[in-house]
């Protein structure tokens, strides 16, 4: 059987109370197990052992993360859960250090991972419309793309030697929400991908 992890990033605000995660959540859950998959999951508004998050990464064939984008980045939440949960993982758990050695100080940096056999797929929310991203016309982005803004997220995840899943995002989700196609383009997005996974 498959293992999957899934870590809801959601961090509550008044005015966002994470029921679109919680929802992609409960969504990629029941295709996950649908697909023959256990599931295990961390909430960020939850309480966790770090010891225990470190072991559900090395459980885990798929670590799914379901995240708003904040200030162009994950929550603080989960940037408070990685600064414990991945420095812990650091030495032997989750990578053997930074990779590089005495005699190539210089070289292979964030090549140390142990999870070369977990696949990782983000899934992402939005404020942004979809047609801020990929437009050289476009004022704060020029182009840019989402896993380009998420960039540092992916080298979080290949610095433990994971392989990437294509992302999925919902945009524009507070001023102008399609949620019923976002799902359906979400459920296709799982379909369609989660073949790759080992």
């Amino acid at each position: 059987m498959k293992k999957a992890f899934i870590i809801n990033g959601h961090q509550y605000y008044p005015f966002s109370e994470g029921k679109l995660n919680a929802a992609l959540v409960e969504k990629a859950t029941g295709i996950l197990e649908h697909k023959g998959y256990e599931v295990k999951i961390t909430t960020m508004n939850d309480e966790y052992n770090t010891d225990e998050e470190i072991e559900k990464h090395l459980w885990a064939d798929l670590v799914f993360l379901q995240t708003p984008v904040n200030w162009m980045g994950v929550t603080w939440s989960f940037k408070k859960y990685m600064d414990e949960v991945y420095t812990a993982g650091m030495f032997g758990k989750l990578c053997n250090g930074d990779g590089r050695s005495s005699k190539t100080p210089k070289e292979n940096y964030g090549s140390g991972g142990c999870l070369s056999d977990t696949a990782y797929m983000m899934s992402l929310t939005f404020n942004a419309p979809m047609e801020a991203f990929n437009n050289d016309d476009e004022y704060l982005f020029a182009g840019k793309s989402v896993d380009d803004l998420l960039f540092p997220q992916h080298m979080n995840f290949k610095f433990f030697g994971m392989q990437p899943l294509p992302t999925f995002s919902c945009h524009d989700v507070r001023k102008n929400p399609e949620i019923e196609k976002d799902m359906k383009r979400f459920e296709a997005h799982l379909h369609k991908y989660l073949k790759q996974v080992i």
